[in-house]
């Protein structure tokens, strides 16, 4: 198996292992993390996922010797799995090592990435003249601006880990062997929150790029009603009964 499912209580665990090609990605395993995302959306029990690699490294983008191997559809699910799908539920990196070409793509389609202080991002597959093809370019410039993102698409540099969060790559740096412990707390705090009006932020704040400004806050608001309807009054209630006083989580 190429990828390993865990869980932790609401929390689900996708490890890529390939530990010999450096946890890159080839067509059969691509198939097995857009399975595994699947089946996280459809299980009621669990509330967010964490994607990360074996062995000290997240990914080393799609496996090149698998290049040739199955035929690209570019209106088909993207090469390196569930790339081309917005899920329901948050998914959180844990980045070890190396997430470059592919890799990169991957952790860029999670929420959040926690790297741990040694992690290094990158478009590598540029020296190879292999394109970006799973989000590269639509959500790195969303999430760095247009400049930074551009300085590595066109250069395809190492970026370390204190530059990613500097700029807004990574979220979180922890110490080197702790950035799955890291995402697993994390996750744990986000899987406490009432999750109707969490996920339905997280959506709008994802749905608000297809807009205008003015369409981006009238489906804000229409994305709010049924939270509110459904899940803000009980949340009101135990706040003036005395629960969060003190900015407690």
């Amino acid at each position: 198996m190429s990828v390993i499912i865990t869980r932790d209580g609401p929390v689900t665990i996708v490890t890529i292992d390939r530990p010999a090609r450096r946890n890159a990605v080839d067509p059969d395993t691509a198939n097995a993390l857009r399975d595994a995302f699947a089946a996280f959306a459809a299980d009621s029990d669990t509330r967010v996922a964490i994607l990360t690699g074996s062995a000290g490294n997240f990914c080393a983008g799609f496996d090149l010797n698998a290049v040739g191997t199955s035929r690209y559809d570019p209106d088909g699910p993207g090469p390196m799995g569930p790339t081309r799908v917005l899920q329901d539920k948050p998914v959180i990196a844990a980045v070890e090592g190396h997430a470059v070409a592919g890799g990169l793509e991957l952790a860029l389609w999670c929420d959040l990435r926690v790297a741990a202080a040694s992690a290094v991002f990158g478009v590598y597959c540029r020296r190879w003249g292999v394109p970006l093809i799973d989000g590269g370019t639509v959500r790195l410039p969303r999430l760095v601006g247009q400049g930074r993102a551009l300085d590595m698409i066109l250069t395809g540099r190492p970026v370390a880990a204190e530059e990613a969060q500097r700029i807004g790559l990574a979220d979180r740096v922890v110490a080197d062997g702790e950035a799955l412990s890291a995402a697993i707390a994390l996750a744990k705090q986000i899987a406490a929150f009432p999750q109707l009006c969490m996920n339905s932020d997280r959506l709008s704040a994802y749905r608000q790029w297809d807009f205008d400004l003015a369409d981006a806050l009238t489906h804000e608001a229409h994305a709010g009603a049924a939270p509110l309807r459904e899940g803000a009054a009980a949340g009101a209630k135990r706040f003036t009964e005395g629960a969060g006083r003190g900015g407690a989580f």
